[in-house]
């Protein structure tokens, strides 16, 4: 019998009442395992309204108080870290380790949200003027929202919720109808923490949900990840609607590769940075750049080699390095692209078409994919595959390959694999890229730095955890104070200054 799965409203499980729903299917097999429903509008408004009806007294709970069901929400959730592992794995179709490494960055920022009594410190000066004093606070926004995407199930809802709760505000989470259980057993764990009944919400749906959460007045904050055209689409919608907005897009991550760099190194590195998860990360490499044609040959020889050694499996299989891709049409579109690059006269070295996993016949497997000699007028240089892809593309200078990252349309990751401190610096400070490594292959910031893209990767200005999270989920109220302490003084009609 398939699973029936639900919403979570108020601090408990809700059945959907529209009447719509969307199958979850096992990536490996290929078989619907769940039916997830798909709110009206009228079912977000009163998660809305329950939300709101919860927020306030959230809001008036100390920080400190707050930060203690942080710290048991990460308890809990480490207690359960093998259950959601599998829950996320079986939906998802990245491996059971990997799920792991979902979770766990997720919790970083969560951990580091719990640090919300400092971090919402306002600010005071003293005797700005006679008898005057000036002072700041952050207060809540309300309710907020966050749309979140099937390839991080737990990591990105948890990198929303976690300082949105912190600092005092209700959510409402939107995740993925691909892979919905790991967001509905989170909800479970933050009631089972002591979080108030209505402040931690999920609402599964489609489009309809989306529009209601952005044209509701109530909800006065979205994050969202996505495609960029859809991440454009939110934060123009955000923005006529009167709400703040931080959207995150697509990405073509780049990796340098210098003549002086260690290529067995570099290719380590590609390998896991391109194929792991299937290359469904918005930070996975997607195209490497090696300088000069001797680091070209022996790059991509050492890189043929490797891939002839992983192993592409079901989910659970703990000697696979990657599993299935999340959804038959992802798999026909990864195909489509490589069909693509064949065409357009790049050179097909690794074909990752065609893969069967014995037993899992019906699954949605497709291999490591390698292309050399692609130039930037490709298609599958332009454009995002999202799949186990990596393009070669081959410069003579530095300064060609410090071109490629700066002036591709997005701006998420890049890095630079070199021994010379002086390149290093000169890329990194050069490189119109929002978040860059140096000899790391995937420069995804810890939870205490921001992380964010530039270009079409990124629309907003402040950027998902790190300081610029409490930032975004809260208000600054600045007050003005005097006691006059009995001076009398006729009315003024100057304006005020600090003489």
């Amino acid at each position: 019998m398939t699973k029936q799965l639900t919403h979570y409203v108020g601090g408990a499980h809700r059945e959907g009442a529209s009447g719509r729903y969307a199958d979850v299917y096992n990536p490996s097999t290929g078989q619907v395992q769940a039916q997830v429903p798909l709110a009206s509008a009228d079912e977000v408004r009163e998660v809305i309204a329950n939300a709101a009806k919860a927020q306030a007294g959230w809001a008036e709970t100390n920080p400190q108080k707050r930060a203690r069901v942080l710290h048991r929400f990460v308890d809990l959730v480490n207690e359960n870290a093998d259950e959601l592992a599998e829950l996320l794995s079986l939906e998802h179709g990245k491996t059971i380790a990997d799920a792991h490494g979902d979770i766990q960055r997720g919790l970083d920022v969560v951990e580091f949200a719990t640090a919300a009594p400092h971090l919402l410190k306002g600010e005071y000066s003293d005797a700005v003027g006679t008898g005057i004093d000036v002072y700041s606070m952050r207060q809540p926004l309300g309710v907020v929202a966050g749309i979140t995407p099937f390839n991080f199930p737990a990591m990105i809802p948890l990198w929303k919720a976690g300082p949105a709760i912190a600092a005092g505000n209700a959510f409402v989470l939107k995740p993925s109808e691909r892979d919905p259980s790991v967001p509905l057993r989170l909800a479970e764990l933050w009631t089972e923490a002591g979080l108030p009944d209505g402040i931690f919400n999920v609402v599964n749906g489609d489009k309809e949900a989306v529009d209601t959460l952005l044209d509701d007045p109530r909800i006065k904050a979205v994050g969202f990840v996505g495609s960029t055209p859809i991440a454009q689409s939110i934060y123009e919608h955000a923005a006529r609607t009167g709400k703040r907005a931080q959207c995150f897009g697509g990405a073509k991550n780049h990796l340098i590769i210098m003549p002086d760099a260690d290529l067995d190194q570099a290719a380590d590195a590609l390998l896991g940075a391109a194929f792991g998860s299937a290359g469904e990360r918005c930070m996975a490499i997607s195209v490497a750049v090696p300088v000069g044609q001797q680091t070209a040959d022996t790059l991509v020889s050492k890189l043929q080699e490797r891939i002839g050694g992983l192993k592409v499996g079901h989910s659970l299989d703990p000697q696979a390095d990657f599993g299935p891709v999340v959804a038959k049409s992802a798999l026909e579109r990864i195909e489509g692209y490589i069909a693509a690059g064949e065409k357009e006269g790049a050179s097909l070295l690794v074909d990752g078409r065609g893969v069967k996993v014995e037993g899992y016949e019906g699954g949605y497997f497709v291999g490591a994919t390698l292309f050399d000699h692609v130039t930037p007028e490709m298609s599958i240089y332009r454009e995002e595959i999202f799949g186990p892809v990596l393009t070669v593309v081959r410069a003579e200078t530095f300064e060609e390959a410090l071109a490629l990252p700066s002036n591709h349309e997005f701006g998420n990751g890049v890095a630079i694999y070199t021994r010379d401190g002086d390149t290093a610096r000169e890329f990194a400070r050069r490189v119109e890229v929002g978040m860059v490594g140096v000899n790391v292959p995937i420069p995804v910031p810890i939870a205490y730095y921001t992380f964010g893209g530039w270009k079409a990767s990124g629309f907003g200005d402040l950027n998902q955890h790190g300081p610029d999270a409490f930032r975004f989920y809260t208000k600054t109220k600045t007050v003005t104070s005097r006691w006059p302490s009995g001076i009398k003084e006729g009315a003024s009609f100057v304006m005020p200054t600090g003489n």
